[in-house]
């Protein structure tokens, strides 16, 4: 028996804080396969939703549009009009639920179909709460689903944040992401530089609008959210969130003139990065996933609000439920099982952290001063000059793990393994309905057969007056939702008062590392077959249908001119007669596709039958993507000559196989 008093032996449970929200970045086939999703991982203990659109609805396009031809369902849900909001969050209180949105150019829309679904529903517009992405610049940088020139996009965001501040309060109306920064290639310092330098961007124009008083702007910056990356060095991504908070709230003390401490936290959620997830021996990114969650969890003064992660196998194709159950897990387990959560920060007095803090604020700061010599965010955007810095990281990137400087497990090193029991089999990833686009576009006439007409167009006349006239678009938009507008609709209203935009593609002018002696090696087998057909060899790299991930595409091109390739490449967001009619009109040898958004089958084949009409069934088609192999074996049988996945890594390999198989049709 101890003699110690009894309050002395007493025990004191530590105090707990709440864990971050818990995400799933779900959507699919329809509003209501997806409902039933969102609902199954919220009895699973999901805690906020977390909704992926297709690239239709992202783009502006109905789900009969000629360019959503492939695209419907795929990458997220479709959402064409407010029956298929209120479908999508059936029984989903949106008065109790935290719903992050991931939408940019058309974000006034989807936030105003989520507002009337909510009313619909009984609720006030003062009682919602989550996130709409609302980060244009970076889709212009990396992402690729902008729809307007940067100017009246910076508009609608003004609009969005003008209007959320005051009727929707607990709505944050711009996420700043540097997620898709870090997947085309930013490093540290340029993540931080370049998502700052958008936010900066931003609220100067709400400034500037005069929609916000200069009493109330300090509401409107403590709004402001941030969606990061994390990537697998994770010590230094956990300095980068550090020196995230640091800054922000350097900027929004000094700039703007924030006196409240808590209106200038850096406040973010995050997804870890998907970039780094392979496709050999896919089980290990499991491990990767838990490892990058850690940055942004670890430090107390610099954890995240909201995690979603990946699923191990997204490098294959779309997970299944028990797989997004799995990461789900994941957080869980870090949450409620260890006790990571009764500490204070425990980095702070670390001298190397802090050494490394002060190292990327540092040089974060000397990119927002180049930044800011251009005139800015979007003066930067629009000289090309972020595209081609985030081109070249990404080539530095891809040739340090080419040349085995920088290590990837199972696919540059330790390569030998076992075959994965995970993989096997039908089912191991999740496939869409073939039938659901077609489903769709039934529903999506049947609507437009129901509603009023009249109501449509006078709610859409009455848009188009607010945008010609600068009015604040949200009001009449939430309108044109109750009224039954489809998405479709409205962006093309907008489309004919602001045009349409083409960004930058950075390739032209982006710089790479020094070539090795394969290089060399490719660019003599080019100089020989360039000689045989008498010009030299030239590639067309097509962007297909509504994908706008470009980063691999951007890679390919850079990688062809410097193995003495002549190459054509207009950018993305192409159908399939435009490639079609750039290759006869520029006398190709070889086209490239690029597809990421489980799209290949049907745009493929149509690039491959348009070329067999137009008398090009001579010049071969290769493709890349996250394609399967049941699926590339349809793709050869068409007439594809080759098939790069992921797991096709090597670029210069790339190039040597492509010359050989124009050397072949040469002779």
């Amino acid at each position: 028996m101890t003699n110690l008093p009894a309050a002395e032996t007493r025990k004191v449970a530590p105090v707990r804080e709440k864990p971050w929200l818990f995400r799933t970045y779900s959507g699919h086939s329809s509003a209501v396969e997806t409902n039933h999703l969102f609902r199954t991982n919220l009895s699973r203990g999901q805690t906020g939703l977390s909704v992926a659109f297709d690239l239709p609805t992202q783009t502006g396009y109905d789900s009969d549009h000629a360019l959503a031809r492939g695209e419907v369902g795929k990458v997220g849900v479709p959402i064409c009009h407010i029956g298929e909001m209120s479908a999508l969050f059936d029984g989903i209180p949106l008065d109790k639920m935290n719903t992050s949105m991931t939408i940019n150019a058309p974000a006034p829309w989807l936030l105003s179909l989520y507002i009337a679904a909510a009313e619909r529903q009984g609720a006030a517009r003062s009682s919602l709460s989550g996130t709409t992405q609302n980060d244009i610049i970076k889709e212009y940088l990396s992402r690729g689903t902008y729809i307007f020139p940067p100017e009246p996009s910076l508009k609608l965001t003004t609009d969005v944040i003008a209007f959320t501040y005051r009727e929707v309060p607990k709505w944050n109306p711009m996420n700043v992401c540097s997620y898709h920064l870090q997947e085309a290639g930013a490093t540290p310092e340029q993540e931080l530089a370049f998502a700052l330098a958008t936010a900066i961007a931003v609220l100067d124009r709400v400034k500037a609008s005069g929609q916000v008083p200069q009493a109330e702007f300090e509401q409107v910056v403590g709004r402001i959210s941030f969606f990061v990356n994390a990537g697998i060095r994770f010590v230094t991504e956990l300095c980068k969130m550090r020196a995230f908070c640091e800054l922000w709230d350097e900027i929004a003390r000094d700039r703007y003139g924030v006196q409240d401490e808590k209106m200038r936290r850096f406040r973010y959620g995050v997804q870890v990065n998907s970039l780094g997830l392979t496709e050999q021996q896919p089980e290990n990114n499991v491990y990767r996933i838990l490892l990058e969650m850690l940055a942004v969890v670890l430090s107390k003064n610099a954890r995240a609000r909201a995690v979603q992660l990946p699923a191990w196998n997204e490098a294959l194709g779309l997970p299944r439920p028990w797989d997004q159950q799995w990461s789900l897990r994941l957080q869980q387990i870090v949450a409620y099982e260890t006790d990571l959560l009764e500490f204070g920060d425990i980095f702070d007095g670390s001298a190397e952290i802090t050494r490394k803090v002060e190292e990327l604020k540092e040089q974060a700061r000397e990119e927002l001063a180049r930044i800011d010599g251009f005139g800015g965010a979007v003066a930067a955007v629009e000289s090309s000059y972020m595209k081609q810095k985030l081109v070249e990281s990404n080539t530095r990137r891809l040739s340090a793990i080419e040349s085995g400087e920088q290590i990837v497990v199972g696919v540059n090193k330790f390569k030998d393994a076992a075959p994965s029991p995970l993989t096997g089999g039908d089912g191991s990833i999740m496939t869409v309905d073939p039938k659901a686009e077609a489903e769709q576009v039934e529903r999506l006439k049947a609507w437009r057969d129901s509603r009023d007409g009249k109501a449509v167009a006078a709610a859409v006349e009455e848009l188009k007056s607010a945008a010609k006239e600068g009015r604040n678009i949200m009001e009449v938009s939430i309108a044109c939702a109750h009224a039954g507008v489809t998405g479709g609709e409205w962006a093309a209203s907008l489309r004919e008062i602001y045009g349409e935009f083409r960004a930058p593609t950075g390739v032209g002018r982006a710089v790479s590392p020094g070539s090795g002696d394969t290089l060399k090696a490719v660019r003599e087998k080019v100089e020989a077959v360039s000689t045989t057909l008498g010009r030299r060899i030239k590639i067309l790299v097509g962007k297909p249908g509504l994908d706008g991930h470009s980063n691999g595409a951007e890679q390919i091109a850079v990688r062809a001119r410097d193995a003495g390739m002549e190459v054509v490449y207009e950018g993305i967001r192409l159908t399939p007669a435009q490639i079609v009619n750039a290759a006869l009109e520029e006398g190709v040898h070889v086209v490239g596709l690029s597809i990421l958004s489980g799209s290949h089958i049907p745009l493929v084949t149509e690039v491959l039958e348009r070329m067999k009409a137009a008398g090009l069934d001579d010049v071969p088609v290769v493709a890349g993507g996250i394609i399967p192999p049941e699926d590339e074996a349809l793709l050869l049988a068409a007439g594809c000559a080759r098939i790069y996945t992921p797991k096709d890594y090597d670029l210069t390999a790339i190039m040597s196989d492509i010359v050989d198989i124009v050397a072949a049709r040469a002779v």
